[in-house]
C-alpha cells in the first residue's frame, strides 16, 4: 500500500461518496486526515469515527468551500488540530445536469461556485500554508470533459475549467515544490450520481457496454489513484489528468 506516514491530508466534500473512500484510504496509508463537510456533519463524523476506530488520526471540519472566509477558518482549524496540511484533495463538487434551456444564474452558480471557485479558494489557502518542502494538490475531475454531452452543459463546463486550472497551477507552483494533478473518474456509483438519475438502469447498461472493464466504478476504485498522486512515489508527476474510468473514453 502507498505510504503516507507522517503526512496530513485535507479532503473536501468527504462526508459521502468518493470523498469518504479517499479519506479512509489515505488514513489507511498512514496519513492524518481532515474530513471536510458543508452540511452533513453526521456523515463526516461517521467517517472520522471509522478512521479513528482503526487507529488513525482524523478530525471533521465544516466549510462551504465557495466561501473564502470559511475556507480560511477551515485551514486554521485543521492546522490547530493536526499541525499542518501536506496534501489537499479538492473533492467537493456539485452535480447539476442540464442542456442550454436549463441554464440560469442559479444553475450556473450551483456548479461553478463549488467546482471552480471552491477549488481555487482551497488551493490558494493550501498553498499559503505549505512549508518550504512543498505540498500536493489533487483535484477530482470528471470524464464528462472527454465526451461532452448537451445534458451536462453547465456541469461539464465547470469540470473543463478544473482541467485547465490543474495544468496552469502545476506550471505556477512547480518551482515551489508543489505538485498539482487531477484524477478523472468515469461513471462511479455514488449517492450523488443516483440522486441526479445517472444510475438509471438504461444509462448504466449503455455505459458498461462501452467500458472495457465491464462494470461501473466504485469510490474505492478512485481512492488508490488519489493516494498514489499524493505520495512521494509520484514525485515526478505534475500537471496530469489521470483517468480512472475502467477504460471508458
Amino acid at each position: 500500500m502507498t505510504d503516507l506516514s507522517g503526512k496530513v491530508a485535507l479532503v473536501t466534500g468527504a462526508s459521502k461518496g468518493i470523498g469518504v473512500a479517499i479519506a479512509k484510504h489515505l488514513a489507511a496509508c498512514g496519513a492524518a486526515v481532515a474530513v471536510n463537510y458543508a452540511t452533513s456533519r453526521e456523515g463526516a463524523e461517521r467517517v472520522v469515527e471509522e478512521i479513528t476506530g482503526s487507529g488513525s488520526q482524523a478530525v471533521a471540519v465544516q466549510a462551504d468551500v465557495s466561501k473564502e472566509a470559511e475556507v480560511d477558518l477551515m485551514f486554521k482549524q485543521v492546522t490547530a488540530s493536526l499541525g499542518r496540511v501536506d496534501i489537499v484533495i479538492n473533492n467537493a463538487g456539485r452535480f447539476l445536469m442540464g442542456s442550454l434551456d436549463s441554464i440560469s444564474e442559479d444553475a450556473y452558480r450551483h456548479n461553478f461556485d463549488t467546482n471552480v471557485l471552491g477549488l481555487l479558494l482551497v488551493a490558494k489557502a493550501g498553498v499559503e500554508q505549505f512549508g518550504p518542502e512543498g505540498g500536493v494538490i489533487v483535484n477530482i475531475a470528471s470524464a464528462i470533459t472527454r465526451a461532452p454531452k448537451p445534458s451536462g452543459l453547465g456541469y461539464g463546463a465547470s469540470k473543463a475549467a478544473a482541467d485547465y486550472i490543474t495544468k496552469a497551477l502545476a506550471i505556477e507552483l512547480g518551482p515551489r515544490k508543489i505538485r498539482v494533478n487531477s484524477v478523472v473518474p468515469g461513471m462511479v456509483d455514488t449517492e450523488g450520481a443516483h440522486a441526479v438519475g445517472a444510475f438509471a438502469q438504461e444509462a448504466v447498461d449503455a455505459t458498461v457496454a462501452r467500458t472495457p472493464l465491464g462494470r461501473p466504478g466504485q469510490p474505492t476504485d478512485i481512492a488508490p489513484v488519489v493516494a498514489f498522486l499524493s505520495s512521494d512515489d509520484a514525485q515526478w508527476v505534475t500537471g496530469e489528468l489521470v483517468g480512472a474510468t475502467g477504460g471508458l473514453y
